[in-house]
Formats: C-alpha cells, sequence, structure tokens
C-alpha cells in the first residue's frame, strides 16, 4: 500500500491535545531522564490541514511535494498516502519515494544540474519525468535516457522577491524556441512546460504572467509538432496560519490565469510542486541553553543601545546554523524563540545573541535580540521550523540530526483513512444536507474533498 502509515512512529493523541501539551510532556520526560538533547514535535494534522486546504483552493491542480525541502520519511510516507507526487532532486529522495510506494507517474526529477548517476538511476527505476533548461542538460539525457519525457523550465522574474532571482536558473522566454528545436534535433519528447516563483514573493501577480509566459511556450511546441500537456506552476504559496489572507489571494489569482491561459477541457494537466507550505508550521523546535557568557557593549556580538543598560549576553545553544537552523544561511531567515520558562512581565531585558555549539564564526542563529536574562539549561521554542532545517553538514555540527517526535490527532487520521478509502463517511441523517459530518469537525464535501473546520491539532 502507498504510504502506510501503519508502522511509523506516530502519538496519537486525542482531539483538544496541542503541540504544547505534547512538548511539556517530552520535557517532563527529557528532566527525568536528566537529556537536554534538542528536538522536534512534528504535528502531522497539521500537514494534512493543508493538504486539504490547497485541495479546496486549487481543485483543478494536482500537489506534488518538493522532497528537498524536508525528507522526513514520516511526512514522505503521509503525502503518498494522500496521493502526493514528489519532485526529486537527488539519488537518496528518489529511492526514499520509491520505499513509500509511489507509483513512477507520480514522482518528477526535478533540478537544474543533474548528476549522469542520477540520470541512470532515474532511467533504472522506469521514472521518465525531468525538468531541463538548457542545452547541456538535454544532451546529457539523451545519452543516458533517451525515453524521459522531458519538462521545459521557464525562468521567473523574482525581482519583488526577498529571496534570489530564479533567472539563475529556468530557462528565458526568448530561448525557449532554441531549446524546443534542440530537443527535436536530439529526438527527446518535451511534454511541458514548469516554473516555480519562490516563497519570499509577495507579489501573487506573478503567478499570471508565469503561466501567460508558459502558454506562449506550449504555442511555440505545437508550432514544432510537440503535444505537450503537462504545466507545473511550482510553489511559493504561504502555509503558515498568519498568511492564510496571503495563500488565499494567490490561489485566486492561479485559479483566475488558469482559466484564461488553460481553460478546463484543454487538455492539460496542472500540477503544483509545493514544498515550504506543506511542513514548515508542523514542526516545533525545543532546543537547550549549554553555555552563556557576559559580553561588555562596545564588543562583537553586543548591541550598543542595550534596553537593560548594563548587560549584554551572548548564549550557545546545542543546535546550529550546521544542523537544525541550516536555514538562517540558505534561506536567510531570523528566527525568533519563545522562553519555555515563565518569566514576570516586567524582568529587564538585555541584548542578546544567539549561535551554535561549534564555536565557528559563521554559526550564527540569530542576535540583536531583546530578551530577559537566561540561564545554562534554559529551554527555548522555535515555531515554524519544518522547512530545510535537515543538518548541512554532519561532519562540522559533529552531532547526529536532533530527534523528531510525530503527533497526529485521531481527527486526522480519520480525514487520511477517509482520503484513502478505508474509512466510509457516516450516513447522512438528513437527505436534503449536501455534507456528511465527520466527528470533531470533518466534513466531506460533494467536491471530492475533505473540508476542515477547524484545525485537528493547532500549533501552540
Amino acid at each position: 500500500m502507498t504510504g502506510c502509515l501503519d508502522d511509523l512512529d506516530i502519538t496519537m493523541v486525542e482531539e483538544g491535545f496541542t503541540t504544547k501539551d505534547l512538548l511539556e510532556t517530552l520535557l517532563k520526560e527529557a528532566s527525568q531522564r536528566g537529556s537536554r538533547e534538542a528536538f522536534f514535535v512534528a504535528d502531522l494534522g497539521d500537514v494534512v490541514k493543508k493538504h486539504l486546504r490547497l485541495l479546496k483552493a486549487l481543485p483543478r491542480v494536482k500537489p506534488f511535494y518538493a522532497l528537498k525541502c524536508n525528507r522526513s520519511k514520516e511526512v514522505v510516507h503521509l503525502l503518498a498516502g494522500l496521493g502526493v507526487g514528489f519532485g526529486c532532486a537527488k539519488k537518496p529522495e528518489l529511492a526514499l519515494v520509491k520505499s513509500a510506494g509511489v507509483p513512477v507517474d507520480r514522482i518528477i526529477c526535478t533540478g537544474p544540474c543533474k548528476q549522469m548517476s542520477h540520470i541512470r538511476y532515474a532511467a533504472s527505476q522506469g521514472v521518465q519525468l525531468m525538468t531541463f533548461d538548457n542545452e547541456v542538460e538535454l544532451g546529457k539525457v539523451a545519452k543516458s535516457h533517451p525515453s524521459a519525457r522531458m519538462i521545459l523550465s521557464l525562468a521567473t522574474d523574482e525581482s519583488r522577491s526577498s529571496g534570489c532571482p530564479s533567472v539563475r536558473f529556468g530557462a528565458t522566454l526568448k530561448s525557449c524556441r532554441q531549446l524546443l528545436e534542440t530537443a527535436k534535433d536530439m529526438n527527446v519528447e518535451v511534454v511541458g512546460v514548469s516554473f516555480h516563483i519562490g516563497s519570499g514573493c509577495t507579489d501573487p501577480q506573478m503567478f499570471t504572467q508565469s503561466i501567460a509566459d508558459a502558454r506562449l511556450v506550449f504555442e511555440m511546441g505545437a508550432e514544432l509538432g510537440y503535444k505537450m500537456h503537462l504545466l507545473d506552476i511550482g510553489g511559493g504559496f504561504p502555509g503558515a496560519e498568519e498568511a492564510k489572507g496571503r495563500f488565499e489571494e494567490a490561489t485566486n489569482v492561479v485559479n483566475s490565469a488558469l482559466d484564461l491561459y488553460f481553460p478546463e477541457g484543454c487538455g492539460v494537466e496542472i500540477i503544483a510542486e509545493l514544498g515550504r507550505y506543506y511542513v514548515d508550521s508542523a514542526f516545533t523546535f525545543m532546543i537547550n541553553i549549554v553555555a552563556k557568557k557576559e559580553v561588555p557593549l562596545d564588543q562583537p556580538g553586543s548591541d550598543d543601545d542595550d534596553p537593560g543598560g548594563k548587560k549584554s549576553f551572548v548564549y550557545h545553544l546545542n543546535d546550529g546554523v550546521y544542523g537544525s537552523f541550516s536555514s538562517v544561511i540558505f534561506n536567510n531567515t531570523c528566527p525568533v524563540p519563545i522562553l519555555h520558562k515563565k518569566l514576570s512581565p516586567d524582568s529587564p531585558l538585555y541584548s542578546s545573541s544567539l549561535w551554535g555549539p561549534t564555536g565557528d564564526g559563521l554559526d550564527r542563529i540569530a542576535e540583536g535580540m531583546d530578551l530577559p536574562e537566561l540561564h545554562v539549561g534554559d529551554w527555548l521554542i522555535f515555531e515554524t521550523m519544518g522547512a530545510y532545517t535537515g543538518p548541512a553538514s554532519s561532519s562540522l555540527s559533529g552531532a547526529q540530526p536532533s530527534r523528531i517526535h510525530y503527533a497526529m490527532s485521531r481527527v486526522a487520521w480519520q480525514a487520511v483513512q477517509l482520503l484513502q478509502g478505508k474509512l466510509l463517511p457516516p450516513e447522512e441523517e438528513d437527505q436534503e444536507c449536501t455534507c456528511a459530518p465527520l466527528s470533531c469537525g470533518w466534513e466531506i464535501t460533494d467536491t471530492l474533498c475533505v473540508t476542515p473546520v477547524f484545525a485537528p491539532a493547532s500549533i501552540m
């Protein structure tokens, strides 16, 4: 069975038992063992909620998951069981997805610079869908995987994005015809177009422009005899609850653009390749202070404008940017901690910085924060830690990846079973009602999706 969760280490919790409750339970157990090791709590019910929200907001779009964002086995098996496809950039990612029983037609080999060994491995596994944006990639595929079905990656102008423009990756609209002609000469089949708008983009109209550009590439392909039938609109959808309005705005823009440029019945399959949207808010990180020192205000690591007027502190944590905080380097994030211990509201604040355990000058997590005085052994909580938080280099961090404790509410589990066809919805008591309620706030609608009335296990 695809994406079986039965054999995975997942704690099933009752409705109303939140991530905060589970954190407190785990901290109590750690205290009894004398453990101060950092750990994650992953609310898989939050992943289910995001999936259902996506199905409702983009009914014409089939979701794929960008595995590079978070390679958790439990997340992969959950999404596989929900029918999600996968974008794999490396051989180990492809092997993980295959181990979850995902059929090859739901796998895309992504990445602009694929190694020859990756291409050959994909061919040996029967995976045919691959992306390309230049002639060199076409030549590699033509040589090692001639039966591949290629997707032309189109560059997007992300000048209004907080991230780097994707022009480094993806073909410009001006170069697409030549690439299609080159593919024709190499006898390589091109079946579709993809683009990706980064999650830092705040202008949803970028989707309209990119979808319009993709339409032009489809027309170029038709002129050359290609029968292209796949459009990948990438990701870029925010997943945090506080960004729900921005998510709805973006999906409304996408639906309108699809109706205009790829209307229903045109024969084009629409997919989206999401990463951060699915997992970011589902993961909460607990980490311990392992060292502390007071720093004179005129030394590096301190803030000259000290709100306490007396001290500045540097704290070292037992994980850093070479481990679970790798997003600080790769995505230029600035994680903000929540204090676990209760302090008086009038506690003085001091300029503080957080560092990892390595002593390396780059292992800086955050600085210039106003915090009360903390102590060795105190716990800090970091929310929205599900995306790009894997270890960058185990040899540099000198430690194993932090343990992840997975939890799912029984309500979310029922929703998964329902989507997999293992659980029948209850009979309608009122035959005039258009939906049959499922226990504890879930309902199944007549639009072939399950809609959450409220979150099954909310992040605190």
